[in-house]
């Protein structure tokens, strides 16, 4: 009893010097404190990294481009090799088992688009002369555009067009030599990234020194591959059943290429927002070319706007759950800034982009304590 007391007193006393003296950091916390000047300089520094880092993607994008697309592909590729893993196939020949069938799916859906879109791009002249004659008629009936086009003449206009489809399709032809390097570049990496996809988690793993840290990276990493892989699995399974029912769609109504149409609605769905509105439009334009009937014009457009919205308001919500929520505005804002950089790639990109990113920010963001309830 009596050797409790002094103990006691020694602890107070350590406890009175302590608060006395603080240790260094906690002084020049207390003395120092942040200041607005000091706030405004540390995001200036932010603001102009962000800005520096925002000149590099977009002036390296023939390299990084292609490099981002494979990592996320290959992200998604792993998944499904970790999966298949259970069956005793090791991840790294699993991962280039899908790398090779994701290759050669795509090579035949594009051996098979060749000779449709061949045939479009032969016919895209006269097909743009009998859209403007087709549509002038349309657009007269408006007083602004009768101002706009006042002085010319239906012939005016279509040798104007056809004049200019030259070069439009010479624009085209230049970029395929670029976009044929980025292939490559692409195929490279998806490769690369699938054969050391084991390699590369385990040296990002120990690039960190402390136990708690690498942990938080195993997390990170973990929750990453899983949220983009459900993404794109499930997403994937969606948007094949709009693309089938685009193309039925499509057939019903009479328009020409209905596989290509369904083809397109797939794609474009995974691009938000700006992917249903490019598709709607183009419905509507094909309409309007191929029936006389307005009512039937606007007919595939409208249906295929219904579809969408029911399947992005009703079906995807119910599959996807409270998961992968994100806020509209946030994504509205990545498409833009994607599209900008990278054009129609970077807005496929901007979902899964947004996507990691808030995964790994809710991952290493710091957790408030748990309250405990009273009693």
């Amino acid at each position: 009893m009596n050797s409790a007391i002094p103990e006691r007193a020694l602890f107070k006393a350590k406890k009175k010097a302590h608060i006395e003296n603080p240790p260094p950091s906690e002084a020049t916390a207390l003395a120092d404190p942040k200041t607005g000047l000091d706030l405004v300089v540390a995001w200036s520094i932010v603001g102009t990294f962000v800005i520096l880092m925002s000149g590099v993607i977009y002036t390296l994008e023939s390299i990084l481009m292609p490099v981002t697309l494979a990592i996320v592909v290959g992200m998604v590729l792993g998944v499904a090799a970790d999966r298949l893993s259970r069956f005793g196939l090791p991840p790294m020949l699993g991962g280039l088992f899908f790398g090779i069938v994701f290759v050669v799916l795509v090579f035949f859906l594009v051996n098979a688009l060749i000779e449709p879109i061949s045939t479009l791009t032969a016919k895209a002249p006269v097909m743009m002369e009998d859209a403007v004659q087709r549509f002038l008629p349309f657009f007269e009936r408006f007083e602004w555009v009768k101002r706009a086009i006042n002085g010319a003449n239906e012939k005016a206009i279509s040798d104007m067009v056809m004049a200019n489809a030259g070069s439009m399709l010479g624009l085209v032809a230049t970029g395929l030599t670029p976009a044929f390097v980025q292939t490559l570049i692409f195929l490279a990496a998806l490769g690369l990234f699938l054969i050391g996809r084991a390699h590369l988690r385990k040296t990002i793993i120990l690039a960190f020194a402390t136990h708690e840290r690498r942990l938080t990276a195993i997390r990170v990493m973990n929750a990453t591959e899983s949220a983009v892989g459900f993404y794109f699995s499930t997403a994937s399974l969606i948007y094949i059943s709009l693309g089938t029912i685009t193309a039925l769609i499509a057939f019903a109504g009479g328009l020409s290429g209905a596989v290509l149409w369904g083809l397109f609605a797939f794609v474009s769905s995974f691009i938000p927002y700006l992917g249903v509105t490019a598709m709607t439009i183009a419905l509507t334009c094909a309409g309007l070319m191929t029936h006389d009937s307005m009512i039937m014009a606007l007919l595939p457009a409208a249906c295929f706007f219904l579809l969408h919205l029911v399947m992005e308001n009703l079906v995807t919500p119910a599959i996807l759950g409270h998961r992968l929520e994100i806020n509209p505005f946030l994504i509205f804002i990545a498409i833009i800034f994607w599209t900008w950089m990278w054009g129609a790639v970077g807005a496929m990109l901007a979902m899964p982009l947004a996507l990691i990113g808030l995964t790994i920010f809710n991952e290493v963001r710091t957790r408030p304590p748990e309250r405990q309830l009273p009693g």
